[in-house]
């Protein structure tokens, strides 16, 4: 009868380890809580994306078919027409007023989870920790039991 409560060691062992996993495992939910967190901001980031390639779509179609916008736009590179006279004043850069930001990459981060390694190292503790207290009640009613 002694032995059998001994084993309640390695069922707290096997307790430990299995919650551990299960909420802080590399596939627990603390890791899915993040990996959720993580699908959010890459939705939030296709959206950016999306706005972003309806107006260059935009800018895209108006160079494509509208003769002013083209004109304009090889203005602002520094074409002109036969019948144009440019007068460069020195000193003043020509500003280019094109911004065809494309988005920003965006680095998925890692989720942070404990390692099977260390669960198994933190429910082993447990378990040994279970069984000296269990070995040192033992010793001590024995002798409680010797000195009565």
């Amino acid at each position: 009868m002694k032995a059998s409560k001994y084993f309640f060691g390695l069922w707290t062992v096997i307790a430990v380890y299995s919650l551990l996993s299960f909420f802080y495992g590399p596939r627990g939910l603390f890791a899915y809580e993040q990996l959720l967190n993580e699908r959010e901001l890459q939705f939030n980031n296709l959206r950016e994306l999306s706005i972003i390639n309806d107006e260059l779509e935009r800018a895209r179609n108006l160079l494509i078919y509208d003769r002013d916008t083209i004109l304009a736009h090889a203005r602002q590179l520094g074409f002109g027409q036969e019948n144009e006279r440019y007068i460069r004043v020195v000193g003043f850069r020509a500003v280019n007023n094109q911004h065809n930001a494309a988005g920003r990459v965006y680095y998925a981060a890692v989720p942070d989870y404990l390692s099977d390694r260390n669960i198994k190292i933190i429910s082993l503790c447990v378990g040994l920790i279970v069984l000296a207290l269990l070995f040192v009640s033992d010793l001590t009613s024995s002798k409680e039991q010797q000195s009565a």
